[in-house]
């Protein structure tokens, strides 16, 4: 079956007050959960220069999480994921109606990963990323919905304006101001030895995937490993929120399809 070893971490920085991250996860309880539900990890980070960040990123992933341990069993992940970021989006959208913060303007960015069997599904808004690590080697699974990312991709900026323009931080698209949202989704085949980053941007705009790649290599610990990344960027820089989850791979169960329905593959 699919065993994960999973580890977090979460630092205000140097300047910040408050932590406008938020993170989350549902681990199943029981084997039997493990292929009816999966499990889930998700990380947000409240867009800084709105109102009350905390306040939905907190939302998005508390929606996320808890309609992740709802859903009927046996959904499908790829279907469902981007499904629920929808609900948490319509959740923070909602805030901004709600009397406590009426006239408030608030948004975050989600980044999800729901895992089963020998599958990886990653979902997301803003430019939260997910890193996949696999033999020593870091590659980004998620791509910014930033305005210099669309740039880049039209051929208009290079990598290297990119990383040093003052415009890195605009996001096209993010959870909470409009009432629908369109999420990025992919889907990944899983090995043992694999492991997943979720971050927000005050880790990945300061570590390389070459950084981040040679701190999960490491032997340690899971929360060993995520605070080991979390106070690298913050001795980098420290100016924003840092977050991360980190899961590792220790076994896959591999599995076939039937008409819909996920059958044991026998070696």
């Amino acid at each position: 079956m699919l065993d994960l070893q999973f580890g977090q971490a979460s630092d205000f920085g140097k300047v910040r007050t408050n932590n406008e991250d938020a993170m989350g996860s549902f681990l199943p309880v029981s084997r039997q959960q493990s292929r009816s539900h999966g499990f889930l990890f998700a990380v947000a980070d409240g867009v800084g220069g709105m109102d009350l960040g905390e306040v939905a990123s907190s939302t998005a992933i508390d929606v996320l999480v808890r309609e992740f341990a709802s859903a009927p069993s046996g959904s499908t992940l790829i279907s469902l994921l981007p499904r629920l970021i929808q609900h948490a989006n319509a959740a923070v959208h909602d805030c901004t109606l709600d009397q406590r913060y009426r006239g408030k303007r608030m948004a975050t960015t989600l980044v999800a990963c729901a895992l089963r069997y020998d599958q990886a599904i990653v979902s997301h808004v803003g430019d939260s990323r997910c890193y996949l690590v696999r033999n020593g080697q870091a590659r980004v699974v998620t791509q910014d919905h930033t305005w210099v990312n669309e740039q880049r991709k039209l051929g208009i900026l290079s990598a290297e304006e990119v990383a040093t323009s003052e415009s890195r931080h605009v996001l096209t698209r993010s959870l909470g101001p409009e009432l629908f949202v369109s999420p990025d989704t992919a889907a990944l085949t899983l090995l043992p030895g694999d492991v997943l980053v979720l971050c927000s941007d005050g880790l990945h705009n300061m570590m390389s995937p070459e950084a981040i790649a040679s701190i999960v290599t490491e032997n340690r610990n899971m929360d060993e490993v995520a605070r080991a990344l979390v106070a690298r960027a913050v001795e980098i820089d420290g100016e924003d929120n840092t977050t991360a989850q980190v899961i590792r791979v220790r076994s896959v169960e591999q599995v076939g399809m039937y008409r819909g329905r996920p059958y044991r593959l026998h070696s």
